[in-house]
């Protein structure tokens, strides 16, 4: 065999058929052991394998520095998989001391050979402003070219842009074009957000059972916005049939991650009876931890949770104290509620 005899671009492959388990028994020390014999005489794909297998940890005992070291070697000879890779070491800080001025740099190497992941992370260089003077219109410049391609995070990014107006004129129809490219390829936030559009129906036409649809596919991904959104769904029969079981799930996921509007839907939730057991402790303490977040909503059930003794110990001094941060918050109940409740005590 060629590998056997030396040559490093047979080396390199059969590396890559070790690491893959094509035509042979799958065995990352053997890939390993390929790339190594390969990259040793300069072979420059086999350099960045072999920094691969050293940042992942295939067959090798993971090593940041090493990796670094071969993405570095294939990098300074042009090839522009390490070259984005390296990139990324030097944003992240992996292997090498954080330095956002060479990540970009060795980024807009890799981008100007067409490296697509290269051609996206400049762009959020450029959004930041890491690296580069923030510059927008660059950012979309480049977004737009990963999007393109199919890389779904650019695609939810350039829609963004369109949706602020962020380097480009705001255009939501075009916003909506890139959300929708996005989610059908699974990207989670963009499914959220396309939910929100069928739901308000902006662009596309209001659809409450695609909102749903949406939202589902998001919640399940864990994004406790469309958890929350799902909920109030089932909890309305809005686009599915009226559900509070289902309703208490999702809004109980998304509470339990800090969500505050999730948090007070539960406090709702517990308080009615709706999908959980009636428990006003349960109901109060869920309306504390959004009130606590500032959420106007549940700062006003709670101030009335003290002022009627319901699953705290009555204390009107605490019921007057959350219905004026409610009052302040916005929330036109609680001021009305505040107003009456100063008079009974003057």
């Amino acid at each position: 065999m060629a590998a056997e005899q030396g040559d490093a671009d047979a080396q390199n492959n059969l590396g890559a058929c070790y690491q893959e388990g094509v035509g042979v028994e799958q065995s990352f020390v053997e890939a390993v052991k390929c790339f190594r014999n390969s990259a040793e005489q300069g072979h420059v794909d086999a350099q960045f394998n072999l920094g691969l297998c050293y940042e992942k940890g295939w067959g090798v005992v993971q090593d940041l520095e090493e990796a670094v070291r071969m993405y570095r070697m294939a990098a300074e000879q042009g090839v522009a998989d390490a070259q984005n890779n390296l990139g990324a070491c030097y944003q992240e800080g992996v292997g090498v001391e954080q330095n956002f001025e060479e990540s970009a740099k060795w980024y807009r190497m890799a981008a100007e050979k067409g490296q697509v992941n290269a051609q996206y992370n400049l762009g959020i260089c450029y959004y930041n402003g890491e690296g580069v003077e923030q510059d927008y219109g660059e950012a979309v410049k480049w977004y737009l070219m990963a999007a393109e391609r199919g890389i779904a995070e650019a695609q939810y990014d350039l829609a963004e842009c369109y949706c602020n107006g962020y380097g480009v004129d705001q255009d939501i129809e075009e916003s909506v074009k890139w959300l929708s490219l996005a989610a059908d390829q699974g990207h989670a936030y963009a499914q959220c957000k396309l939910g929100v559009c069928y739901k308000n129906g902006w662009v596309v036409g209001k659809d409450a059972e695609k909102a749903v649809e949406w939202y589902h596919k998001a919640a399940e991904q864990g994004v406790i916005e469309a958890q929350n959104d799902l909920g109030e769904c089932y909890i309305d029969g809005d686009g599915v049939e009226q559900d509070y079981n289902e309703a208490a799930i999702w809004l109980g996921k998304a509470a339990e991650q800090g969500h505050p509007v999730a948090q007070c839907n539960l406090g709702i939730c517990y308080e009615n009876g709706w999908g959980v057991e009636e428990d006003a402790w349960e109901a109060a303490k869920w309306y504390r931890e959004a009130a606590e977040q500032g959420d106007s909503e549940a700062q006003n059930y709670l101030a009335v949770c003290y002022e009627n003794g319901y699953g705290v110990e009555q204390n009107i001094d605490k019921a007057i104290e959350w219905y004026r941060k409610a009052s302040n918050n916005g929330c036109e109940e609680a001021k009305d509620a505040l107003d009456e409740l100063l008079k009974r005590r003057q």
